[in-house]
């Protein structure tokens, strides 16, 4: 709405372009008290909101931080919570009435009074975990889908031990029109590859810290997904969840628009 108003003010007269691209400036960055300075237009100029890392902070940083993105945009996306930080999340929606939404032990959206998720009309993103143990780092791919309105569909435990799971829940997944797959592996990596050489659409490799010895910590997976070589796959970095999310969303939300796509390039 206020894009809308300095819009009109311009077409009035009231501002000049340089001083309204001045104002919009500023009202997409929500100071905190020398603690962040918040981008919280991303979602308005990317399509992709911005995502609080809790992981390092305290619990009370990200919490006042919660706050203030939900303040401004009414829904606010949080990654790799530990104990402490789900607290204080918990905390804050008792206080504030806010929804939160858990995604797995990790990953959680939590909603103002009023505010839905968008409804999933934006295209259709597969999500397919080798193991059960890959599932938080697929959770928060799911986190970002679900807050950018993409459908998303998840299958668990297909990886190449055991093969023959995987061919019935992928081909319904190319079936439905997926126009995109995240596929979080550990250990060897090698399911990233596989659903590649298969299905025909976009794959994004999410190696994760699931194995034992030298490579437990996700650099086998990663290596194997990078030295991949069905074309079609593109690999985020180890257990980055969002950004194998937010990579996928875009992907559906381009597919998901052709006339818009089709009506821009006619107009150049």
């Amino acid at each position: 709405m206020q894009h809308l108003d300095l819009l009109r003010r311009v077409a009035g007269g009231e501002l000049s372009p340089e001083d309204a691209a001045a104002l919009l400036r500023a009202a997409d960055v929500a100071e905190l008290g020398g603690i962040a300075r918040l981008d919280v237009g991303r979602a308005a100029r990317l399509g992709i909101p911005e995502v609080v890392l809790a992981g390092p902070k305290h619990p009370a940083e990200v919490a006042a931080i919660a706050a203030t993105i939900l303040d401004r945009i009414g829904r606010c996306l949080v990654s790799r919570l530990r104990a402490r930080h789900r607290r204080a999340l918990q905390a804050l929606a008792e206080d504030s009435g806010a929804t939160l939404l858990m995604y797995g032990s990790r990953a959680a959206l939590l909603l103002e009074p009023g505010v839905e998720l968008p409804a999933p009309g934006r295209g259709l993103v597969g999500l397919i975990a080798a193991g059960t143990s890959d599932l938080d780092a697929l959770a928060e791919a799911r986190m970002v889908l679900d807050a950018t309105g993409v459908a998303s569909r998840t299958v668990a435990d297909v990886g190449v031990a055991g093969l023959h799971r995987l061919f019935t829940p992928l081909a319904a997944l190319v079936r439905d029109g997926a126009d995109a797959i995240v596929v979080a592996a550990g250990m060897d990596g090698a399911l990233a590859s596989v659903v590649t050489g298969l299905a025909g659409v976009p794959v994004i490799g999410l190696p994760t810290s699931t194995g034992y010895g030298v490579g437990g910590r996700g650099r086998a997976a990663l290596l194997a997904m990078l030295q991949g070589c069905a074309p079609g796959l593109v690999v985020v970095n180890v257990d980055n969840g969002v950004g194998a999310g937010a990579a996928a969303a875009l992907v559906a939300m381009r597919h998901a628009l052709p006339s818009r796509v089709t009506a821009a390039a006619g107009s150049v």
